[in-house]
């Protein structure tokens, strides 16, 4: 007695799934309800059990394939008469041809090798694994994670909440009625608060390797031909080879970094106490956060910006708002300012700065200098130039639009390809990639990566500008409102802001949304979700949101885009 397992109805809507991975080889002995496989839709993943006890046959679909309700996926026989069933589970001895000795003897040693084990890197090879194949990862630090991990965003975040405590302590909590006397700062403690979220993230990172069956690779990787990686001159090879070795800092020209007095963001992670005065050369994310952090836990703080403004390419109106509530802070700006040139004396470093007009010159003096002035993608030592991977004016690997370079097998992904250098726009590659490789068809929406600021108030946001809406003459409208307004921001006493969305004047669909204010990190999500399925402002409108809560200033937001606002 036999039984086949098909595709099951996986839900009302769902007509199709695709096969994400097989659970049970050929020949395996299963007892009845054993997972033998996993099947995944855009809604849910699915495991399909042996519906008897009984041998697995010869799969009838491959990893990758998309199968619609009803088609038989595998046959379960019987054990006492597999023999006659199913010569697929026969234990005779395979004999070899000598053509199919000479394939088995170019078999590769993985299916993907993928140079690089930050966000991008590490997702793209967990997600590949999990789509049945044999995936190794190089990574030439101590530990997985990538810049992110080790001495970007994690630690950066880890700095970011510790010293907002430390200064909620000193400046609000008396508000609130909550008196605390003699508050000291423990800078080593803190660091090793910073520290142990570093460890775990990366233990968490080689323990979801090692469950994924995906081989870590320790060393520089060069790219020495299609399919083939030179690990510290051992070669492996691979079908596919994915680039994602992330970004590095740069600096300005005559400019030397020591990560001491004259740092990058990695130095300024690991400052071993307080500047006097911190000078934090340029106005970005980066700069800004980290200039936070050690502002909240003493520092002077002067921020120089070439262009007129913080944070360029984000909302205006924010731009400006934020500069505000920072100098009000006690943070110093020199907007549209650049740094002529960095001199030591003793132990201070002396700035000379001039306006971009050129008509007025100053001097700064500072014990720390942070050049926070954008970042490079890292493509040295890979080989590229031997291969004839061409780079674009930007250093970027130029790829098509499935990741592709110009060498058939090779991609990339992350930083070292277009697009804004962040962490998730990363993963999304690494998945999309991923799925490529197994016959998929994925996505990436670029219009829809948001931004965030992790400063106080934070700053996020996804789509369009207005800057950007006027230059395309797209007509909008504007529904805004403040968090002054909304109960849950004054019970926090965090009323600093607002959130301004965009839509469109004709359909009003939702086109951009800016918000500054409390804990927007984590509310630009909704929007993001909103978006993706193209969503108008009314329907973000018609949501009922929870009351109080800080989401309530989105739905407000929402009804004025109509002029409806009910709170104010």
């Amino acid at each position: 007695m036999a039984a086949e397992i098909i595709v099951p109805v996986l839900g009302e809507s769902i007509t199709s799934a695709v096969v994400s991975k097989w659970l049970k080889q050929p020949g395996d002995s299963v007892c009845a309800d054993d997972a033998v496989v996993e099947l995944e839709t855009d809604k849910v993943n699915v495991e399909v059990s042996a519906p008897i006890a009984g041998i697995v046959g010869q799969y009838q679909v491959a990893v990758g394939d998309e199968v619609s309700v009803g088609t038989l996926l595998v046959t379960i026989h019987d054990a006492t008469d597999v023999g006659a069933l199913d010569p697929v589970v026969s234990v005779a001895p395979v004999v070899e041809t000598e053509v199919q000795k000479a394939s088995l003897a170019e078999v590769t040693d993985y299916d993907l090798i993928v140079i690089g084990a930050g966000p991008g890197g590490y997702v793209a090879a967990i997600r590949a694994a999990q789509l049945g194949m044999k995936v190794a990862c190089v990574e030439k630090r101590s530990t997985l994670g990538g810049t992110c991990l080790n001495v970007g965003c994690i630690p950066s975040k880890a700095l970011l909440y510790a010293s907002e405590q430390y200064e909620a302590v000193q400046t609000q909590f008396e508000n609130l009625g909550v008196i605390v006397k003699d508050v000291q700062l423990d800078l080593a403690k803190m660091q090793a608060h910073k520290q142990s979220v570093i460890d775990a993230n990366v233990a968490g990172v080689e323990f979801l390797l090692k469950k994924n069956k995906i081989t870590w690779l320790k060393g520089t990787a060069t790219i020495t031909a299609p399919g083939h990686v030179s690990i510290d001159d051992t070669i492996v090879t691979a079908r596919s080879i994915l680039i994602a070795t992330g970004s590095e800092s740069v600096s300005l020209s005559g400019v030397e970094i020591d990560e001491k007095q004259v740092v990058t963001s990695t130095g300024a992670l690991a400052l071993e106490k307080v500047p006097e005065h911190l000078v934090v050369i340029g106005g970005g994310v980066i700069g800004i956060e980290l200039g936070s952090v050690w502002h909240r836990l003493g520092a002077k703080v002067t921020i120089i910006e070439y262009f007129d403004r913080l944070l360029p390419g984000f909302d205006k109106e924010v731009s400006l708002t934020f500069a505000k509530i920072l100098e009000k802070k006690g943070i110093s700006l020199k907007l549209a300012h650049k740094v002529e040139k960095i001199e030591k004396e003793g132990s201070q470093l002396q700035l000379t700065i001039t306006n971009t007009a050129g008509d007025k010159t100053e001097h700064l003096s500072a014990d720390v200098v942070l050049v926070s002035v954008g970042r490079r993608p890292i493509t040295h030592g890979l080989g590229l130039e031997a291969l004839g991977v061409p780079l674009d004016d930007k250093g970027r690997i130029k790829v098509n639009s499935q990741f592709q370079t110009n060498i058939a097998g090779i991609y990339a992904i992350g930083d070292v390809i277009t697009g804004p250098m962040l962490a998730h726009k990363a993963e999304e590659e690494g998945v999309a990639v991923a799925e490529l490789l197994a016959g998929q068809k994925p996505h990436v929406n670029y219009d829809l990566i948001p931004s965030v600021v992790y400063t106080d108030p934070e700053i996020a946001m996804v789509g369009k500008t207005e800057e950007v809406l006027k230059a395309d003459s797209i007509d909008y409208t504007i529904g805004k409102f403040p968090f002054s307004a909304n109960g849950r921001a004054r019970a926090m006493n965090k009323t600093d802001g607002f959130v301004k969305i965009l839509a469109d004047k004709r359909t009003n669909k939702v086109l951009g949304v800016h918000i500054i204010g409390p804990h927007c990190s984590e509310m630009i999500a909704e929007i993001v979700l909103a978006m993706n399925f193209g969503a108008s402002a009314e329907d973000i409108a018609l949501t009922c949101h929870a009351h109080p809560t800080l989401t309530e200033s989105i739905k407000e937001a929402a009804l004025g885009t109509q002029k409806r606002s009910i709170h104010l």
